[in-house]
């Protein structure tokens, strides 16, 4: 389903518009600065103080406190809050492990963003109801404390591109040769305009064999030796923390073809600029690595 238009001083709430412009005012936010700490600090024996271990990120909750606000209509305000409970209904993400819903912020001075969770509070105050008014305290988890810029960035890399020289014959006069030096002529180039490190999904489409995605500035490599994929076949490597799968086309998993020095969990797109390769055996020159990501930020 694709996500809905929104204008500034809005809240997309798992798939329901609500702030400026509807039926459902938001009267304040909070939850949107630093998440809660999950720390790992030790005491120190027979020393002053403590032995500060790593920090983690623990889940982020956003509360909004709003009001349905529908004057004189008691049925369309009930109306709009069935609504609203049906998002934290579905099925497809409240019986599903690891199945999130988004939510999207449309701050004023700020481009959309988002959190990716689930919808854990929508209590009402009925009090009012009848007035067409229904107060409402709203508790949405993300799961993963990062924002998420609104719109998916997709680049798709060739498998072979001129970097050591050569020619192929016949060689015809005159000879143009690009350096390869600039962005602009290099199609491995990717660049995350976040503050943080994200995590792509990687597609490679046959067909092909003996595959290798490098991200070329730290050198980290995920290598498939022996997954061979004729033409129409696909495998996808999902580096996403809580997914970290290897998908074929057919659904089944590919992850026992992936090497043991092959580390998803660390092969993430640091912010900025970097390049991207990927080596495979393809007679035809039609295999394709498809690279798809989120931009991520610290803040909203």
């Amino acid at each position: 389903m694709s996500d809905l238009a929104m204008t500034t001083g809005q809240i997309d709430l798992a798939g329901v518009l609500i702030g400026k412009d509807t039926t459902v005012q938001v009267i304040d936010v909070t939850g949107l600065g630093q998440p809660p700490i999950r720390g790992n600090d030790a005491e120190q024996p027979s020393l002053d103080g403590t032995w500060p271990g790593p920090d983690y990120y623990d889940t982020r909750q956003v509360q909004i406190d709003a009001a349905i606000r529908i004057p004189g209509n008691r049925a369309a305000a009930l109306d709009m809050l069935a609504t609203l409970q049906q998002t934290a209904h579905q099925a497809a993400v409240r019986l599903a492990p690891g199945v999130t819903q988004a939510l999207r912020i449309a701050w004023p001075g700020r481009p959309v963003k988002r959190l990716n969770g689930r919808l854990r509070r929508l209590e009402p105050s009925m009090e009012k109801s009848k007035f067409g008014y229904i107060p409402l305290d709203v508790a949405f988890d993300a799961t993963d404390p990062l924002w998420y810029a609104d719109t998916e960035t997709v680049t798709e890399i060739p498998l072979g591109w001129l970097t050591g020289g050569g020619f192929s014959a016949p060689v015809v006069a005159p000879i143009f040769v690009k350096s390869g030096i600039t962005a602009a002529e290099r199609p491995g180039w990717v660049t995350n305009e976040g503050t943080t490190d994200t995590w792509p999904v990687i597609r490679i489409m046959g067909p092909c064999t003996q595959i290798s995605v490098i991200h070329v500035p730290t050198g980290r490599t995920l290598s498939l030796p022996s997954l061979s994929l004729s033409a129409g076949q696909w495998v996808e490597i999902d580096t996403r923390p809580g997914f970290r799968t290897i998908t074929r086309e057919n659904g089944g998993s590919a992850l026992s073809y992936l090497s043991p020095a092959s580390r998803i969990d660390q092969f993430s797109l640091p912010p900025g600029q970097s390049e991207m390769r990927w080596t495979a055996f393809d007679g035809t020159n039609t295999g394709r690595l498809r690279l798809t990501w989120r931009d991520a930020y610290t803040a909203l």
